[in-house]
């Protein structure tokens, strides 16, 4: 056997190396309103992508201009809600995975992210924190999903 090969150290940690992929991924988001990307993974692979956009064969945010309920577009789907369709389309199971996404999830994707069966939530960037961010912290207490901020600093090109 030959000598002990020295670790890099100026390699990414895993968590900094899948939101840097999850916000590679948002650069195809298509709604200019917010650009979210999302990785699914589990044992340093990825099981998933995702990003917002409008629903498969219909117009883009970025092309017919969006549709406002509520105070939010509705023309899109979420990342998260992107990326668990993507594994269901190629029969990936995700249940006991983290997901990586460059910002907190709404509720709506919290619901899924929680049904789902994901372990844990890695993000980049707060999303609204208010009263659902007290109730999502509470649910994950509750429930034994962690989360965690992990702050990523992206390089200008």
């Amino acid at each position: 056997m030959g000598p002990k090969k020295e670790v890099n150290d100026t390699r990414d940690s895993w968590d900094v190396y899948f939101l840097k992929i999850a916000h590679q991924a948002a650069t195809r988001a298509t709604c200019n309103r917010k650009h979210v990307g999302c990785v699914i993974a589990r044992d340093k692979a990825i099981l998933a992508t995702g990003y917002n956009g409008s629903i498969r064969g219909m117009a883009h945010c970025d092309d017919a201009g969006h549709m406002m309920r509520d105070n939010h577009c509705v023309r899109t789907l979420h990342a998260e809600a992107n990326a668990f369709i993507q594994a269901a389309r190629n029969g990936v199971a995700v249940q006991g995975a983290t997901l990586y996404c460059t910002a907190f999830p709404c509720w709506e994707c919290f619901k899924l992210v929680t049904n789902a069966g994901i372990k844990e939530i890695v993000y980049d960037e707060p999303y609204r924190q208010g009263d659902s961010y007290t109730l999502t912290s509470q649910i994950c207490h509750d429930l034994g999903i962690t989360f965690r901020r992990v702050e990523v600093t992206l390089q200008e090109e």
